[in-house]
Order: structure tokens, then sequence, then C-alpha cells
């Protein structure tokens, strides 16, 4: 058990639910309400994203995955390609 992985999943996945089923787009990093053109399509997409990186995480660290570099490195590749998706697509 990785519980480096376990940890950061669990930390993703309740960011995940903030965001995603709360709402609480204030956690996000640059957020500027003013700027964005539909926060629940935004606070979906990075909560879904969010919760989904923190499943898989959480399931790799219980498994045992020692290769925990790729995992990390595949899990920031994904989430700069949602800001650079939401920087072109949400924001105005």
């Amino acid at each position: 058990m990785e519980m480096n992985l376990v940890l950061i999943g669990v930390v993703f996945l309740v960011l995940g639910y903030l965001v995603g089923v709360k709402k609480h787009t204030w956690l996000l990093a640059g957020y500027n309400e003013k700027r964005v053109k539909d926060k629940f399509k935004l606070a979906r997409l990075v909560g879904s994203t969010m919760a989904i990186l923190g499943i898989l995480l959480l399931i790799c660290g219980l498994i045992g995955i020692k290769q925990t570099e790729y995992l990390i490195m595949f899990t920031v590749a994904i989430l700069l390609m949602e800001v650079v998706y939401v920087n072109a697509k949400m924001v105005e």
C-alpha cells in the first residue's frame, strides 16, 4: 500500500466533491467569477476531473503500484490539459 497516493487520492476526492457538488469554486486558483461564462459547468467539469483522478490515485495507492512517478506525471498532464481547455472555452 502506497500511503502517499492514498492521501493524495483522498484530497482529490474531497476537492472534487467540494468543487463539483457543493460548487465551492473559490477553491480554484485564479478563479475570477466575472470572466467565467458558466460557473456551474466549470464546477462540474473540474469537480468530476478531480474526483476521477482521486479515485484513480486511491485505487493505485491501495493496490500498491510502485511507479508513482508516472502516475503523478499523468495526473499533472491531465490537470494541465484541463487548465488549457477551461481557459480556451470557458473564460472570456
